[in-house]
């Protein structure tokens, strides 16, 4: 099994979508590890502000079977197949790690850069993973939050 850990973003009936994310999470991957969760402000885009956390599970999939099931996931929580990047959603789902993966094939890119860019993602992954190493900056979650908080 490979720990997994997933950004988790909404800002269009957010209590509601994030409810409904975590429930069809739970039913396809099991216990899941769960952050606070954070309303920020959105990123890209002027919108509502976005309800934001950081889940983690253990997997026997493959990265891009999970990555997949996100997408799917997306979908049927209503987001539309040729959404923008920075647009509002109803629910965003994130690989943001595979174990200690390091992938870039055009399709998937482990780990995802937007842990070391935003602390809407950072944060939370730091709270439920806080002593976890970046497997390309051999930083602990913790110290890197503390880095990105300082700048």
């Amino acid at each position: 099994m490979t720990q997994c850990y997933v950004s988790v973003g909404s800002n269009i009936d957010k209590a509601k979508n994030i409810e409904a994310g975590l429930n069809s999470l739970r039913e396809i991957f099991g216990e899941l590890s769960i952050s606070p969760i954070y309303e920020t402000a959105a990123v890209g885009f002027e919108g509502d502000d976005f309800y934001n956390l950081v889940v983690g599970f253990e997997s026997d999939l493959s990265a891009h079977a999970v990555f997949q099931i996100l997408r799917e996931l997306e979908f049927k929580h209503g987001r539309s197949p040729n959404s923008q990047k920075f647009s509002p959603r109803h629910l965003d789902l994130d690989l943001l790690l595979y174990g200690d993966e390091i992938i870039d094939d055009g399709i998937l890119k482990l780990p995802r850069a937007d842990i070391e860019k935003y602390a809407f993602v950072l944060q939370p992954l730091a709270d439920i993973a806080p002593d976890l190493i970046h497997p390309i900056h051999q930083k602990t979650y913790r110290t890197m939050l503390k880095l990105l908080l300082s700048q």
